[in-house]
């Protein structure tokens, strides 16, 4: 399937790990509304590191989707956590 493959580390100081959750809670869903389906996120036990991969149809929809007022709106929340996250553009070569 053609699209963009987006990956995306993030390593949480343990006192940030609520906020990250509190985030991830209101964003996540949003994925469905520019149509991608989250394909995998994967957190380590303790919540301090966690990778998602997700596909978009396309550069658009990726970008659709950081601008999206509900995400921008809770973005403070990320950031109070000082989670640092490595997002990372792939493509799917099988």
């Amino acid at each position: 399937m053609p699209g963009l493959e987006v990956a995306s580390i993030a390593r949480v100081p343990r006192t940030g790990v609520e906020a990250v959750r509190d985030h991830e809670a209101a964003v996540l869903p949003a994925l469905a509304d520019y149509g991608a389906p989250r394909d995998r996120r994967l957190p380590r036990e303790d919540g301090d590191v966690e990778l998602h991969v997700v596909r978009f149809a396309s550069r658009l929809a990726v970008d659709r989707f950081r601008a999206d007022p509900c995400r921008q709106a809770v973005a403070p929340r990320l950031r109070q956590s000082q989670a640092a996250n490595e997002p990372m553009e792939l493509q799917d070569v099988d």
